[in-house]
């Protein structure tokens, strides 16, 4: 849904200056099949666009962030088959693809001054560097919620602003001049930051651990002291520290909305695909394990998920929940 934005943002990059090189980072490239997706839609876009025009090949230099926990060995395992694959595709002519792995968080520096062409990330900036301080009031809410004090929800605004402002700054000072970056990140169409557009799977996985809780399987003062580290910003938000910071232009900022079952409308399936809360709830865990996991303990991981897929089954059955995607395409000014 937001290759298009991605697509027009490389265009215009390529063809202002036609460069002999070209520098992509994607930052929070996680490990897997979608790992050099990106990468391998970029870089056919590139070459579609130079063979039009006759022009040389460019030479690309691709870094691949994520935090350092990240599986950077599957990656690299896997990146042979890649670029024989991306050879066949893009044929002769197309010019020498380097690849780097850069582990570290993308809330500082992680690359030299002017080094960068092209900066893309999806699906990651909607995490914080950190808890915000000043949560002791958002007890059981675990994230924001339509019961969280205003305080708590003002903690998790300042946070955002400050990792998203450094963000910024940190790739204005990595990007040439007239570099490109595209943003995706989970968000909401709402002013309210505890709306249900962008709450509400968390409120339903706080329900389930306030269901152990009354259980006595886990502590009231371990569920009261665990928080969500992640902010979903409105459009408005995004645009207002993007012209606050200052380094860069807005091309476009776009919303998009992802049904929370991604089958919903998928025939010849398993009956477990056919499960919306078992699909929504494999997701979440994906996300969400390592940070109850840490928190918790082991032990109550397949417990709290079970009840988190049955809360999700019930809800998925009676109501149409989607996932609100806030894109954003700027330039280095």
């Amino acid at each position: 849904m937001t290759m298009p934005i991605t697509e027009d943002a490389i265009t215009k990059l390529y063809c202002s200056k036609y460069p002999e090189e070209i520098a992509i980072a994607d930052l929070g490239c996680s490990s897997g099949p979608n790992t050099f997706f990106l990468v391998s839609e970029l870089l056919k876009v590139v070459d579609s666009l130079r063979q039009k025009i006759g022009q040389k090949s460019p030479e690309y230099q691709v870094f691949l962030n994520d935090l350092p926990g990240n599986d950077f060995n599957t990656i690299f395992r896997s990146l042979s088959i890649f670029q024989n694959k991306l050879r066949k595709q893009l044929g002769p002519g197309n010019g020498p693809c380097f690849f780097t792995g850069v582990p570290g968080s993308f809330y500082g520096r992680l690359f030299r001054k002017n080094s960068l062409h092209f900066v893309h990330s999806s699906y990651s900036l909607h995490w914080l560097s950190q808890v915000p301080q000043g949560l002791e009031s958002n007890k059981r809410n675990i994230y924001m919620a339509g019961t969280s004090p205003p305080d708590a929800l003002k903690a998790y605004y300042v946070q955002f602003q400050k990792d998203f402002s450094l963000f910024l700054k940190c790739r204005s000072e990595e990007l040439v001049d007239g570099g490109r970056m595209v943003l995706t990140l989970i968000g909401r169409r709402s002013d309210d930051p505890s709306s249900a557009e962008c709450c509400y799977f968390w409120e339903l996985l706080a329900m389930a651990l306030s269901d152990m809780l009354v259980e006595r399987l886990i502590e009231e003062e371990k569920l009261n002291s665990f928080n969500i580290p992640m902010y979903t910003p409105s459009p408005a938000e995004v645009k207002y520290e993007v012209v606050k910071e200052g380094s860069f232009n807005i091309d476009r900022l776009e919303v998009t909305e992802v049904n929370w079952n991604a089958y919903q409308d998928e025939t010849d399936l398993s009956d477990a695909f056919k499960d919306g809360g078992y699909n929504v709830a494999k997701c979440m865990r994906a996300v969400a394990e390592p940070l109850l996991a840490s928190h918790f303990g082991e032990g109550i991981l397949e417990e709290v998920f079970r009840r988190y897929r049955e809360i999700i089954s019930d809800r998925v059955s009676k109501e149409k929940n989607e996932f609100v995607n806030v894109t954003v395409s700027l330039i280095k000014a």
